[in-house]
């Protein structure tokens, strides 16, 4: 899917892909299950929000039958949800600057030593790459 066919997952919908994107396939008792551990939600909430997502303009979702019995897969990789999201706000609030925003998160201090590292070693990487230009 390309970042043009991507549709913005509004909350709700992009919590029901964060628990697809761990336990899928999965049915609407599952995800309903997975959502009602972390917030008071309806059953037929869950229900109206997934046939929502496979609605074609949507296109968030793929169900698939086996047994009579209907599961659910997201169509959306996590990391290109993640991807069209941060750009999405770096779009919005930092006219752009991918770097603006990583120095407005970073400046929150709710950073740990291993997710430090890992921007060192991502910081080195694109320093290597740059000089091999």
């Amino acid at each position: 899917m390309s970042n043009d066919a991507f549709t913005q997952p509004s909350e709700g919908e992009l919590e029901i892909l964060q628990i697809l994107w761990k336990i899928e396939p999965a049915t609407v008792r599952q995800i309903h299950e997975a959502l009602s551990a972390s917030k008071a939600v309806g059953y037929t909430t869950t229900l109206k929000q997934i046939q929502r997502m496979l609605d074609d303009k949507k296109n968030l979702l793929i169900r698939e039958e086996r047994e009579g019995i209907h599961y659910y897969r997201s169509l959306v990789p996590q990391q290109q949800a993640r991807q069209n999201l941060v750009d999405k706000l770096a779009q919005q609030l930092f006219e752009g600057s991918g770097t603006q925003l990583a120095i407005q998160a970073l400046g929150s201090g709710k950073v740990s030593q291993a997710e430090l590292a890992e921007l060192e070693k991502l910081l080195q990487n694109l320093k290597d790459q740059q000089s091999h230009e």
